[in-house]
Order: structure tokens, then sequence, then C-alpha cells
């Protein structure tokens, strides 16, 4: 596997690859392919992607992804975007304006439909003193907010949206991406965290206004290190409320790690056992949080006395 990151051939030539005949990226433990010819969104993907490391021609792929324009009857005179893997066009065409959401989102989708070699859970995922911090939520609960002020605060980001872990194992697998945030929360980050790129805001999406972060570089270059998790953490932002940190019983925390899972039933009893391993080595706790700075001291004071004791 070549040694070149995107960034080491500029964005120039990363555009004009995208553009042409495609590049491949190594994105956590998959080969990406990915072609887009679509005018403006090479130098917003450059800054995306600019520390991943860039896949030979020899190399094999775990997916070949494009997001071509096209005009269709009836709505020839509306720009459009068609996404497909592999030949396969797995959803509606949706407007141009959205074209870098349309390729993030079919990349996710692609992952969570192909991966079930692992557990996958629906989680963000972040490390510390070597160890992980898992924190599954539902949408709109200030999971990705939240991550990312920790990722760019001192944590390791592995992922935004998927826990990877093998089957009976202990060790999550990193997957850094650029991290979706949503209507409110994209100006919340953006005085929040004035060093992270956070792309152009897409608005009129079927999730609303959505713009990416792009994820930490150190993360990026520690993409093949795995850790295994020692806290389990149910997030919930609510707008004036004082924080709140409530450990969970082990009992409670797996009902809720399992319905966070994408292939649980899938699984069958390896599904079982993976998550009861996670959960009988991990603390669960319930964080409800209004104010990012006071959650962000919060959680980092809880793993570094941790690590102290």
């Amino acid at each position: 596997m070549s040694s070149c990151r995107v960034r080491d051939i500029g964005e120039t030539e990363f555009t004009r690859q995208l553009a042409g005949d495609g590049i491949g990226i190594r994105i956590g433990p998959f080969n990406a392919h990915i072609r887009m010819p679509v005018a403006g969104t090479g130098a917003i993907l450059y800054r995306y992607y600019s520390a991943f490391p860039i896949v030979g021609d020899d190399e094999i792929y775990s997916f070949r992804v494009r997001v071509d324009p096209v005009r269709t009857f009836p709505r020839l005179h509306r720009r459009m975007v068609r996404f497909s893997v592999d030949g396969q066009v797995p959803h509606e065409d949706l407007p141009i304006e959205q074209a870098v959401a349309v390729l993030e989102w079919g990349i996710n989708l692609v992952i969570a439909l192909r991966s079930h070699a692992y557990l996958m859970l629906h989680t963000a995922v972040i490390e510390r003193n070597g160890k992980v911090l898992l924190m599954p939520a539902a949408p709109g609960f200030g999971k990705t907010t939240l991550c990312a002020a920790l990722a760019y605060r001192g944590w390791r980001l592995l992922s935004d949206e998927f826990g990877l872990v093998r089957p009976d194992g202990l060790d999550f697998v990193p997957i850094p991406r650029p991290m979706a945030l949503k209507n409110e929360s994209i100006g919340v980050i953006k005085r929040y965290l004035s060093e992270a790129f956070v792309g152009p805001s897409i608005p009129g999406t079927r999730k609303g206004t959505v713009a990416h972060v792009a994820p930490p570089m150190d993360s990026v270059e520690s993409q093949n290190i795995k850790a295994p998790a020692a806290w389990v953490i149910f997030p919930r932002w609510v707008e004036g409320v004082s924080l709140e940190l409530d450990e969970l019983p082990r009992a409670d925390g797996f009902m809720k790690l399992a319905m966070n899972a994408f292939n649980y039933e899938l699984l069958g009893e390896a599904g079982f056992r993976t998550i009861r391993g996670i959960v009988d080595r991990a603390d669960c706790y319930k964080l409800v949080y209004s104010d990012l700075d006071e959650a962000v001291d919060t959680l980092t004071e809880l793993v570094d006395r941790n690590a102290a004791g």
C-alpha cells in the first residue's frame, strides 16, 4: 500500500483525479475508490480527506462509489446528482447542491450494509489514555456536537457514527471521517472550534441544514490503532439544563447499547456476547448537558481520574 497521503499530491491533482478516473483512499479498515466529477466539490473534499492515505491501483477495494451529475425526466430543468456503489444505485437522485452530503451519506450507507464482519454500533467513539469512550445516542441528542468538541480538545476520534468491533472482540476499529453537524449545532461548533475546518452549510436536505467537520489530522494518522472501551455514556443535550452525569446499572447499559446496534439481531449470539463483553468491562453513565465546555471538562476529568487511579 502506498505511504502517500492526499495532502502529498496537493489540491489540484486530487481534484483532477477525483473528477477523472477517481482516487483510492484508505478510510479506517476500508479501501474506498471515489469518483466525483461535480464542479466545486474537489476543494471541499480535499480539506476533509487531506490526511488520509492514498490507495494504489494494485490494491483490492472494499467499495467503489461515484457521485455523478445527471438530468432526468421529468425534471430536465433541474441539476441532480446520482450516487452509485459498484454500479448499483441505492436511492433516488438528489439536488446537485447536496453533492458533498450525498457522498458522505452514501459512504455511511455502504458501511452499514456491508460491514457485518463487525458488530456495528450507532455511536460516537473517542479515545483518551488508550481507552475508548462510547457515546450512543439518537439523532438530535447532541452526540456529534460533543464528539467533535472532544476530538479537538485532547481526544482521538475513532468515529462519530460507527462503533466497529469484531464479534467476541473488545477493541474498536477506527474509522475517522468527516463529522456531520445539523442545524444549530453548525454555528455552535464554528464558534467553539475556530481551528477546525467546517465545510459549507448545505440547506434543504432531508436532515435540514448540514455541514461537516474535518476529522483531526492526528486522528486520521492513527487510524490503524485500535482500543478497548472503558466507558459507555448516553448523552443528551437539553437547553438550559444543569449538567447531570449519573451512573447506570450495567443491565440498563446493555439494553440501551443493544438498541443502538445496526446488526445486533443479524449477528445473533455473537452480537449478544460482544455487547455483554463491552458492558462487563465498561462503566455506564447517562449524561444530560447544555454547556459544551462543562460537558468536555466533565468527561475529560472522569477519564483522567480513572487513568491516575
